[in-house]
């Protein structure tokens, strides 16, 4: 039968969106369109409540250190606790570079100030010292699914921070790149229907397997049997073997 309406939540979208990741956006609500699924934007911001329908996707996209600093302190009451409780429910959250940051323990600015995070994954981040280098570059990430198999997500990194993980696992492992901290191979993080990642590009726009995933999780949650009409996905396919090709130098 399928969904009333997909309601997409796009926290702090007038402060969050240094790289264009209002782009995931737009490519989860198309990729409804497309298919004849109804589909809406609220934009979350400042002191406002996170609303859940039952049939959501909450994006949390990029920003700066003084955007994060402002952010961890609206996250840190009611707003907080209910992203963790919608996690724990199996809702949909993506998280982008500082989004992502703020989704784990704490982040750690390079002025050595400690900004609480959400807690939804049990990672932190912490500044790279003066003689490292910002971890710029395209970069390919090999992402485990459920079956055994493994699919691939190309996107676009820029971040000084580092990130190590806890009790967390991976949203994948970096093929070309740096990833979460340049040293240990990872890429993001991924807990029941949370996921995030440094990937900009924008993401999604660039994947559309994976922007189909999060669609249909949300989805699934008013409809366990609910599947997804295909997509002519020619174009997007050929550009991301070209554009895989190129970062992994096959």
């Amino acid at each position: 039968m399928g969904p009333a309406k997909l309601t997409i939540h796009h926290l702090y979208a007038d402060m969050m969106n240094l790289y264009g990741d209002r782009g995931n956006v737009i490519s989860i609500k198309k990729r409804c369109e497309w298919r004849g699924i109804p589909v809406e934007v609220v934009d979350v911001g400042l002191g406002e409540k996170v609303r859940p329908t039952g049939c959501d996707v909450f994006l949390f996209g990029g920003g700066q250190d003084r955007e994060q600093a402002l952010l961890a302190e609206d996250l840190s009451g009611s707003k907080g606790a209910d992203l963790r409780a919608i996690v724990e429910d199996g809702g949909v959250v993506l998280g982008v570079c500082g989004g992502y940051q703020l989704m784990g323990r704490y982040y750690e600015t390079p002025e050595g100030e400690t900004l609480p995070g959400v807690g939804v994954f049990d990672l932190y981040t912490e500044p790279r010292k003066p003689e490292e280098a910002r971890l710029i570059g395209n970069v390919l990430v090999r992402v485990p699914l459920e079956n055994g198999s493994y699919g691939e997500l190309a996107g676009f990194e820029n971040h000084g921070g580092r990130t190590y993980l806890g009790d967390v696992d991976p949203l994948g492992k970096v093929v070309a790149g740096y990833g979460n901290n340049g040293e240990d191979g990872t890429e993001g993080a991924r807990r029941r229907n949370a996921y995030g990642t440094y990937l900009h590009g924008s993401l999604l726009p660039k994947n559309p397997w994976f922007t189909d995933r999060l669609i249909l999780s949300a989805i699934r949650r008013v409809d366990e049997g609910y599947e997804l009409e295909s997509l002519d996905d020619a174009v997007e396919k050929a550009a991301f073997a070209s554009i895989s090709a190129r970062i992994a130098g096959r």
